[in-house]
């Protein structure tokens, strides 16, 4: 028997062994959790303890201060569910959106040749990234907002946005007929501003020539709203707060607890990410800013086309991370009663109800997915922009 034929009958039995040993530890954990579940339910039933999810359907009976849809003490667990979700949703999403935006500028701050714009970065990075975020809630809520002046000595901005220790008061808008012309406005100016956005770039990789896109982009968008104008006159109104009695009516009141959760969330993820930022840029090489300067790009000019888009390779993996850790740090709106899933779901309902098993398996499953769900799209984004930059190389 040759030698090839040896080893190619070796790395079979070797490769069946793999397979059969994978088989084996997967039986093993079926086994396991099996018998893990089998465990938890006759323990349930020998306490008599209810279990199963028919508690969906029983009515709650609790109110909740803040809610994205129509809610009210009569309806089920069911809806108490939905209605943390949505504002876990809520602070998340904008929580990514404001820690992206400033973590941004501190990064770039971070690198400024400005010693004082540096030195501040530096300073804000050191704080809010060494002080626990739960310190961080509980300051903003127990330390600035709950000190806040009472409704009819509210802090007023124009007298017709207020701040007191109950919320934020802001004008309502409300849309009547014709309001879709003015969102096909709105639609139709984003669509240009990427399609040109897209040119210029094009334009700038074939010719070096730099085309602008925010003036025509200005002008279309202000020929859309004059369009939908002509069309649909102006279907929008203002509901502004009013204070009656002990408290405003009218317009958009946003809780406390919110604005202390989405800023101490913001602030702490931005010190993250600005570092993140900062290591991306640096991780550029020099040359790439030599040669920006050498074709006659500005700074900004040279940080937008050349260095960004370089950097953000570097950049996306761990600002995943960073955007996993902001959803999930959510939960800690606990600690000052944001009526979020684990405060409204895995807290007060849990304690009316007593699943405890079948409650806190739900709210995991959903961090789960929310994680999963964002890890995707950044995995997606993040084999795009590998993808741009091997084409370009």
């Amino acid at each position: 028997m040759s030698e090839r034929s040896i080893i190619a009958r070796w790395r079979a039995r070797v490769g069946l062994h793999d397979v059969l040993a994978q088989i084996l530890v997967a039986l093993v954990l079926l086994m396991a959790v099996y018998w893990l579940v089998g465990n938890v339910i006759s323990n349930l039933e020998r306490q008599n303890i209810a279990s199963g999810f028919g508690f969906f359907n029983e009515r709650a009976g609790f109110g909740i201060n803040q809610t994205l849809i129509d809610y009210d003490e009569d309806n089920n667990y069911g809806r108490v569910l939905a209605v943390g979700l949505l504002n876990t949703l809520l602070v998340s999403v904008l929580g990514i959106a404001a820690a992206s935006f400033l973590g941004f500028f501190i990064g770039i701050g971070r690198l400024s040749q400005n010693w004082l714009i540096s030195k501040m970065a530096m300073v804000y990075i050191e704080i809010f990234r060494n002080v626990p975020l739960l310190l961080q809630i509980m300051f903003w809520y127990f330390g600035v907002l709950r000190n806040l002046p009472v409704p009819r000595q509210s802090l007023s901005l124009g007298e017709f946005i207020f701040f007191n220790n109950r919320g934020f008061m802001l004008p309502a808008i409300h849309a009547g007929e014709g309001a879709l012309w003015y969102l096909l406005a709105v639609i139709v100016s984003l669509g240009a501003f990427f399609w040109l956005k897209r040119r210029a770039r094009q334009m700038l990789m074939a010719t070096g020539n730099i085309a602008t896109v925010w003036r025509p982009t200005g002008t279309l968008f202000l020929l859309a709203l004059l369009t939908a104008y002509l069309i649909a006159g102006v279907p929008f109104q203002f509901d502004i707060p009013v204070l009656r009695g002990f408290n405003f009516r009218g317009g958009i009141s946003i809780i406390p607890e919110f604005v202390a959760l989405l800023l101490a969330l913001s602030l702490y993820t931005a010190s993250f990410i600005a570092e993140i930022v900062r290591a991306g840029i640096e991780s550029v090489d020099r040359g790439q800013r030599e040669a920006a300067a050498a074709i006659g790009l500005t700074g900004p000019q040279a940080l937008n086309l050349v260095i960004v888009p370089q950097a953000l390779r570097v950049i996306i993996p761990p600002l995943t991370s960073q955007y996993l850790n902001l959803t999930k740090n959510s939960s800690l709106a606990v600690a000052i009663a944001y009526p979020d899933i684990v405060s409204v779901f895995a807290g007060t309902t849990l304690t009316q109800v007593g699943q405890a098993v079948e409650i806190i398996l739900v709210t995991m499953l959903i961090y789960l997915s929310l994680s999963l769900v964002t890890s995707l799209v950044m995995n997606w984004y993040n084999a795009r922009i590998a993808l741009v930059g091997g084409t370009h190389g």
